[in-house]
């Protein structure tokens, strides 16, 4: 699935400019690490990361750049993306999922104000989210995705 939603999004630069180019996504990046880093909701999604969440934060401006029809900066470095298989050491259930989407959501409706722009960003991160569920959540999370 993670293929497929590379390539549908790829070369669609204008999500990518209608959020606001680099400018915008690392806006939205650095929101939602914020939101991870407060909200108490967030908890057991915050924990899957390490105490500093910069390397985190890098990793997921750099595939979303790509992954929104930006410049492809995470393939450059680090080659094709697959997420589901980077996230395999980590156990991500639907409780790290959803606390996941809450910090995605509450940014991207903070920075989107278009309504079509933000259903269509919420879709395509929630698809995301709902692929990199790999257990039932019996498994403790461990370390930093991506």
């Amino acid at each position: 699935m993670t293929e497929l939603l590379s390539t549908v999004h790829k070369n669609n630069t204008s999500t990518y400019l209608q959020l606001g180019g680099e400018v915008g996504i690392h806006k939205l990046v650095d929101r939602f690490y914020e939101l991870m880093e407060v909200l108490c909701e967030a908890r057991r999604v915050r924990q899957m990361h390490p105490p500093s969440l910069a390397g985190s934060a890098d990793s997921l401006f750099k595939f979303l750049s790509g992954w929104l029809g930006g410049p492809p900066l995470f393939q450059q470095e680090r080659g094709h993306p697959r997420l589901r298989m980077r996230h395999a050491p980590f156990a991500v259930s639907i409780v790290e999922r959803d606390e996941w989407m809450l910090c995605m959501r509450q940014a991207i409706n903070e920075q989107v104000d278009d309504a079509v722009l933000n259903a269509k960003l919420q879709r395509m991160f929630s698809e995301m989210a709902d692929h990199m569920i790999n257990t039932d959540g019996s498994r403790a999370g461990v370390a930093a995705p991506l």
